[in-house]
């Protein structure tokens, strides 16, 4: 039968071999374009296109198929391609989508119409010239890889290109395609020659051919079989890839080489590369073949004959045991031992288990071929690591945990074998590999075995071996048995805890001692600081308990020793690493090392009332031994120990001296690691309460005192104290600290420093901040009281701190400081507004980041006057703030840069002033009934200052700037982050409103405004504030709860506008996509709505609550967690809130009526793979609200919410996936007869495994239950 052009060119023809690139015309005058690669899609759009002759569409192309085909021998040569004929045709791409790649392109916005431009979409003639011979693609032909690429019988070359020019893509919007420049593709093939899919020469043709070495092992039959010529060549790809001369390769051209050998691997016949590879000199040849064979097993297994994987297994233990016998490099056997451990984890599952014994069927193997113990060790260690990072559940993973136990004893055998040995007697690497398997093998050994190794670990601790590595690998060991072992739970004291103290009172002393005297560490001390830190984490409960015992210990050959005294060397030695001379990033790396014990330290302090010596069987109390004063030896050498921490740490966070030339990065380093400590001391806090406070006062105290005239300050030594004392202010009880009024007298802070020395200033400053709430609990004399000597603390570290304001390096920590005094004292520093006044004329010496700080602390005393007395002092400071306002709209048009800048900045201060005059919100304080008397007086005392006409017009003056700001500047991003802050903080719940705060309403007008000419996330998130303090929570059980009716018409007025807004940017094709942040706080201000004005949403214009709905079912497919979130919750909300009147019922039941089907079918494929595995607990939330709500007698017609699931579920065109029919009915019955969400929930979290494919896998259920 004769072959037609027209039946000829009816197919897909590929550019590239990875077809990422095609086109296909149908026998109709359609046809599909696509253009991907990697991860990004840029084409998916439908085709028409039409002879110009029709007549060239019946023409014969050939006589029959066969003709197509090229006859030929492995080493003949191919015929000149013959041209068929050639095909002018018009061509035009389309906007449409291809409809089967849909749902596969969803999440990619910036695809098709969105990328080209419309002279994209126009009408072309194009000319086609058909040819038959054999072809590789332009592809491959462009980059000449020296493969022997895949073959094709027909090529179709197009003038021009079927892609858009040049001039039609939008590269705004995607780059991509000017790299890809897709115009240029021009010639694209088809009918696939079969034989040519791997390499040069047709790399598979010669199936029959076998190694002739006698040296090296040959290909079994099962496998493929490769001409030697075949694996040269492949040989040379990896050398070239591999060898010596990549270090001047180009890199491009390395991906390239290493691209191909990938897609070699992922083929079939690759298979029969393993032993050529493995048999090659080259190393690099060598390992490549190993890693064939874990590639395969691990990626390719299911492609894998299953009657051959008997012989695969025999074959792999063989090759392994060959290698080694033969001294391949290690890195490669440790290839080998990973694809063996990847096949045992296929064949070992199972009853009957189809390889039982595999791991010493394989040590058996390797010691039958001569392998040494540090081979069995690489490969007992490797066979843990794999096994313990298998995804395995159930049975599967209980089969493998039982094999690795029951070859414990196996493995214990072969590392003490290692172990015993005495030091210079066996090389080094076959310790160091004994160890590494002793820490892979860790979580499988019980306690008796550890037992066993610990001793042997403890003999290898030797520091004056000359090799460092061996000290090293047994400090290893031993932290990994101290924190993933039997012994992890601070047992095992007998075994490894007293054990290694006696080492550490001998050895560990004299390495110490060393690094004290050379003031250098070594690698040596660095691992011992390391095990130190560990055993301290370990046996913590331990040292607490022991630390003045007198309970003997046992030590070899020398007298014993008492519990105490190890406890009391192991703390000595911990305190010495924590000690360590120098500074730390700078001189040494260790001494952070140690501030976690000290916490653990002294939590298990406070847990030692009762303590089981190990092998005993009653608790009993520790003997009361006490010491002077009464309190117990325990409590006063525990004091001891944290005395002499703090004195420790306190010299740890000195800086150095002044030209020190530490860079940012070592002065950042050490400022974290002085907070680090500041969070140690807090502990140290715990144990020696006033005593440690005391210390530090003295300390400064003396310091200060030791100081002669024409001496130079201890500047550093005080600044270090000063911030220890601030770090341990949040452990400090403020109500009874007998010391800080010594420390804020003039004795101490009169003598610091007031200019320069910015520093211990900047700290000074960061302790009266630290400690603001400390003064409210002082008694300050009024200022119409007579003189005393006794000054008045508070003012005194005021003036300190307004002394700071006007220096850049300090006005940060003085602002701050000024702040919390002011938040904290308001009441009391009311009395002394007058002072305020002084600094807030003189404010334009302060920088204008800092002013907003400090006309916040004026707000703050101005509220704490009586509220008819605020008007005039809150006038002063904010009518110039206003006024500066008005002027930079006035000015916007002539200095633009500077009218912004200074609307900012006003606008920061005047958010500062507003959280100022906001009262203090103290514990439960906010929570006060509003029926209390006295809340009410002072309710009433705000209203009638409020309805003074100076408030009202400094309210309107406010907002007519804000309005004016809102029109002129709205789509600016820095003024309307300030607008923002400002609307949070000039609004308020009616319990904490002040003289100047706005109301909701007006506001939230002006954020629609703002959100019709630009929407963002950030006015969507301000509108739902607003809105929510439109319906503020009541306090009070005396008061009806519900929004006011004039809120109510500000919602209903307000909420088309914003929905408007959201829909009209949202309903663009790819918007959602592409601004998850709106999407996400849109329906944030949605759900917000549904719970306090639910009534709203029906009183919408017709087809705007529908068009809302579709909105957030669409959503329901983004693949952004946080959208879809949002986008759930709203719907759950609005469903839930619409049943709890008789009138919203009604409403509801039309609601799901017309989008309860739409909704589930949302939900049913987002478990089925539509929506990310993170959100299938906020579905599964959906899909009950959706049972409960739209079942039984709210179910409605249409059979409600059950139905729907049976139809939706049972439909052909219900989303592929692994669920079978079987498995939906499951689903639908489990859930249609459950009457519980935890039923529910459980069945939902089944089937989304199954549809998902992953069933079985711990991954899979981990994913969906976390």
């Amino acid at each position: 039968m004769a072959i037609t052009i027209h039946q000829t060119l009816c197919r897909t023809w590929w550019w590239d071999t990875m077809e990422e690139h095609k086109i296909t015309f149908h026998e109709d005058g359609t046809g599909e374009i696509l253009s991907y690669a990697d991860f990004n899609i840029w084409l998916s759009l439908c085709v028409e296109w039409n002879y110009v002759n029709t007549a060239q569409a019946e023409q014969v192309a050939a006589q029959k198929l066969e003709e197509f085909a090229i006859q030929r021998s492995i080493f003949s040569k191919f015929a000149a391609p013959e041209v068929i004929s050639e095909i002018p045709i018009e061509f035009r791409i389309t906007k449409k989508a291809i409809p089967r790649l849909v749902e596969a392109t969803r999440r990619y916005s910036k695809i098709n119409d969105t990328i080209l431009f419309e002279g994209a979409f126009d009408k072309r003639t194009i000319v086609l010239t058909l040819r038959k011979g054999v072809f590789i693609t332009q592809w491959n032909e462009e980059r000449d890889t020296g493969l022997n690429p895949p073959k094709y019988r027909l090529s179709l070359t197009f003038s021009p290109s079927p892609y858009p020019d040049p001039q039609d893509w939008n590269y705004e919007v995607n780059n991509g395609p000017k790299h890809m420049q897709q115009w240029k593709m021009t010639r694209f093939c088809t009918v696939l020659i079969e034989g040519s899919l791997i390499v040069a020469n047709d790399l598979i043709s010669n199936h029959h051919h076998r190694s002739t070495s006698s040296s090296a092992m040959t290909t079994p039959a099962f496998l493929p079989a490769l001409s030697q010529s075949d694996v040269e060549q492949v040989v040379q790809l990896i050398q070239q890839a591999y060898g010596p001369s990549t270090a001047t390769a180009i890199p491009e051209e390395l991906k390239r080489l290493q691209q191909d050998l990938f897609e070699i691997q992922k083929r079939p016949e690759a298979w029969g590369l393993v032993i050529p590879l493995l048999n090659h000199h080259d190393p690099n040849v060598q390992f490549f073949g190993a890693h064939t064979a874990q590639v395969k097993i691990a990626r390719d297994w299911e492609a894998f004959p299953v009657e051959n994987v008997e012989m695969l297994r025999d074959l792999m233990v063989q090759l392994t045991a060959h290698s080694i016998s033969v001294g391949h490099g290690k890195f490669i056997l440790r290839k080998l031992f990973v694809a063996l451990s990847s096949l045992a984890l296929k064949l070992a599952p199972g009853h009957p288990s189809r390889w039982p014994d595999w791991i010493l069927s394989c040590v058996t193997a390797f010691l039958n071929r001569g392998a040494s113990t540090d081979h069995l060790h690489d490969f007992l260690a490797i066979v843990a690591e794999e096994v313990s990072n298998a995804d395995l559940l159930g049975p599967s993973k209980a089969q493998l945990q039982q094999t690795m136990i029951d070859a414990t004893p196996m493995v214990v055998q072969a590392i003490t074998t290692t172990l015993i040995q005495p030091l210079g007697t066996t090389p080094t690497s076959h310790y160091l590999s004994a160890m590494k398997c002793l820490q892979a093998w860790m979580s499988y050994l019980k306690g008796d075995h550890l037992t066993t190794l610990i001793p042997l670990l403890i003999c290898l601790l030797d520091p004056s071996h000359p090799d460092e590595a061996i000290f090293i690998a047994s400090s290893d060991a031993l932290q990994e048995i101290t924190a993933k072992s039997a012994f992890a739970d601070g047992s095992g004291t007998k075994a490894l805890t007293e054990p290694l103290m006696v080492w550490l009172d001998v050895v560990g002393n004299r390495i110490m001692e060393r690094v004290i005297n050379s003031d250098d560490m070594s690698s040596i001390s660095h691992s011992l600081c390391k095990l130190v830190v560990a055993l301290g984490d370990h046996s913590t409960s331990y040292i607490a308990t022991n630390i003045s015992s007198s309970y003997p210990v046992p030590r070899p050959s020398t007298s014993p020793t008492t519990k105490g005294h190890l406890t009391q060397n192991f703390l000595r030695l911990l305190l010495a690493y924590t000690g360590l001379p120098g500074y730390y990033g700078v001189d040494e790396e260790e001494s952070e090392m140690t501030l976690g014990f000290w916490y653990l330290f002294q939590e298990a302090l406070w847990s030692t009332d009762y303590y089981i010596e190990e092998g005993g069987e009653d608790r009993s109390s520790v003997p009361p031994d006490t010491g002077d004063g009464g309190e117990s030896k325990q409590v006063l050498m525990a004091k001891a120990v944290y005395t002499e921490l703090v004195k420790v740490l306190r010299k740890k966070v000195a800086f150095p001296p002044p030209g020190s030339g530490w860079s940012r990065d070592q002065v950042e380093k050490f400022q974290v690691y002085r907070r680090d400590v500041g969070d140690t001391l807090i502990n140290a806090y715990y144990v020696l309460r006033d005593d440690m406070l005391a210390y530090y006062v003295n300390d400064v105290v003396e310091r200060l005192a030791s100081r002669q005239d024409g001496e130079g300050w201890q500047v550093a030594e005080i600044e270090a104290t000063l911030h220890c004392i601030t770090s341990i202010q949040e452990a400090i009880d403020m109500e009874n600290v007998p010391h800080l009024s010594r420390l804020f007298s003039p004795e101490v802070l009169g003598r610091l420093p007031s200019t320069g020395r910015s520093r211990i200033r900047r700290t000074a400053l960061g302790v009266i901040g630290a400690y603001s709430s400390w003064f409210a609990t002082q008694s300050h004399p009024p200022p119409s009281s007579p003189p005393t000597n006794k000054p008045n603390v508070l003012l005194t570290v005021l003036s300190y701190v307004v002394s700071a304001l006007p220096d850049p390096s300090l006005c940060l920590s003085a602002a701050t400081a000024l702040r919390n005094l002011c938040e904290a004292n308001r009441k009391d520093l009311a009395v002394h507004i007058g002072a305020f006044g002084e600094l807030h004329a003189g404010l334009n010496r302060i920088p204008d980041s800092e002013k907003g700080k400090v006309l916040q602390s004026i707000a703050s005393v101005i509220q704490a006057m009586p509220p008819s007395d605020e008007i005039p002092a809150i006038e002063a400071i904010v009518n110039p703030i206003v006024q500066k306002l008005h002027d930079a709209l006035q000015s916007s048009s002539t200095l633009p840069d500077e009218a912004r800048i200074s609307t900012i900045l006003q606008l920061e201060i005047l958010s500062g002033v507003a959280k100022g005059l906001t009262r203090t919100v103290e514990g439960l304080a906010v929570l006060e009934d509003d029926s209390d008397p006295e809340v009410q007086a002072e309710s009433e005392q705000v209203k009638a200052a409020r309805e003074d006409s100076r408030a009202i017009k400094l309210r309107e003056n406010i907002f007519t700037a804000v309005r004016g700001i809102v029109e002129l500047w709205s789509t600016d991003a820095a003024i309307g982050h300030s607008l923002s802050d400002l609307f949070k903080s000039i609004t308020s719940l009616p319990s904490d409103i002040t003289l100047i705060s706005l109301p909701a309403g007006p506001l939230l007008e002006l954020v629609c405004v703002a959100a019709q000419r630009q929407l963002t996330a950030a006015w969507l998130s301000l509108a739902a504030i607003l809105i929510a303090q439109l319906n503020p929570p009541v306090y009070s059980l005396n008061l009806k709860s519900g929004p006011t009716p004039e809120a109510e018409m500000t919602v209903q007025r307000l909420l088309p506008v914003l929905m408007q807004c959201g829909l009209t940017m949202l309903g663009v094709e790819g918007a959602m996509e592409s601004n998850p942040d709106i999407v996400q706080e849109f329906f944030s201000c949605m759900e917000r709505v549904a719970q306090d004005f639910t009534n709203t949403f029906y009183a919408l214009s017709p087809g705007l609550l529908d068009a809302l709905i579709q909105c957030a079912v669409k959503a329901l497919s983004l693949q952004e967690r946080y959208s879809l979130v949002s986008a759930c919750s709203f719907l759950s909300t609005l469903v839930n809130r619409s049943s709890l009147t008789d009138e919203l019922i009604a409403h509801k039941t039309v609601l799901l009526t017309a989008h309860g089907r739409s909704i589930m079918r949302a939900v049913l494929e987002g478990f089925a793979g539509v929506a990310p595995r993170s959100v299938v607990p906020n579905l599964i939330e959906m899909l009950g609200t959706l049972l409960s709500r739209a079942s039984g007698p709210d179910a409605g017609p249409g059979g409600g919410a059950p139905q729907w699931m049976k139809e939706i579920l049972m439909a052909d065109d219900f989303v592929p996936s692994k669920a079978g029919p079987d498995v939906k009915a499951k689903f639908i019955k489990a859930v249609a007869g459950s009457r519980s969400l935890k039923r529910t929930r459980e069945a939902a979290q089944q089937f989304t495994l199954v549809a998902r494919g992953l069933e079985g896998s711990n991954f899979g259920y981990s994913s969906l239950t976390m």
